[in-house]
């Protein structure tokens, strides 16, 4: 994708850890404005919270129950990030451990650690699976990759009550939430990696991940235009 004049989308991440998100935004265009707890830049067009540790649990009202040690700097960032964008109505997409800044950030909370039989399916700390998701039938998801697909799989947490105005867009086997969005607002997370999925990362057993990064940056774009 590309414009004449370059989208710019705020990336908050680990540092030095976002370059992957930055290469494929640049593949389709883009200017990525990366950082680390960087306040929050509304010049940009958009928001993409990249993935990275666990949430301080206190933030979801509940106490540790498996949590690895918090960065509490990067999730106060991050919520700050989060509700800047959505107050000015500009578009958000949160990947992995953004997706559940997005639902913590609306009043959701979140499964703290997956029960081992469960684990197996998803990997944890260095370990990236594959497994299949279901998607809810019209949804972007659905659209793009049909009801069932295999996605990348890196994590130990996992959205768990779903925040205000948030929607499940897509399961796990074990049917905690993959995907959601906010109906009505060009907000959506996926708990999967589409940039370790797309251009010089594509890989065999997975969908393709540019056509979900390539949606967000249309709705940055017609943001824009308004």
């Amino acid at each position: 994708m590309s414009t004449s004049i370059p989208l710019t989308i705020q990336l908050s991440g680990s540092q030095g850890k976002t370059g992957r998100y930055e290469d494929a935004l640049r593949c389709l265009g883009a200017c990525p404005l990366p950082g680390y707890c960087p306040l929050p830049d509304l010049s940009c067009d958009g928001l993409l919270l990249c993935g990275g540790g666990d949430l301080e649990s206190t933030l979801f009202g509940q106490e540790n129950r498996g949590s690895n040690p918090p960065d509490v700097d990067r999730d106060r960032a991050e919520l700050a990030l989060f509700h800047a964008f959505y107050q000015a109505g500009k578009p958000i997409l949160g990947i992995c451990r953004g997706m559940q800044v997005i639902n913590v950030a609306l009043g959701g909370d979140l499964i703290q650690d997956l029960p081992a039989d469960q684990r197996v399916f998803h990997g944890n700390g260095d370990e990236e699976l594959v497994h299949p998701i279901r998607s809810l039938e019209g949804s972007l998801l659905h659209q793009l990759y049909g009801p069932l697909f295999p996605v990348n799989s890196i994590h130990h947490q996992a959205v768990h009550r779903l925040g205000e105005g948030l929607r499940a867009i897509a399961w796990s086997e074990s049917s905690f939430a993959e995907a959601i969005d906010c109906p009505g607002r060009p907000i959506f997370g996926v708990q999967f990696h589409p940039e370790r999925m797309a251009f010089s990362h594509r890989r065999p057993d997975t969908i393709d991940g540019a056509p979900i990064l390539s949606h967000f940056l249309t709705l940055c774009q017609q943001a824009a235009a308004r």
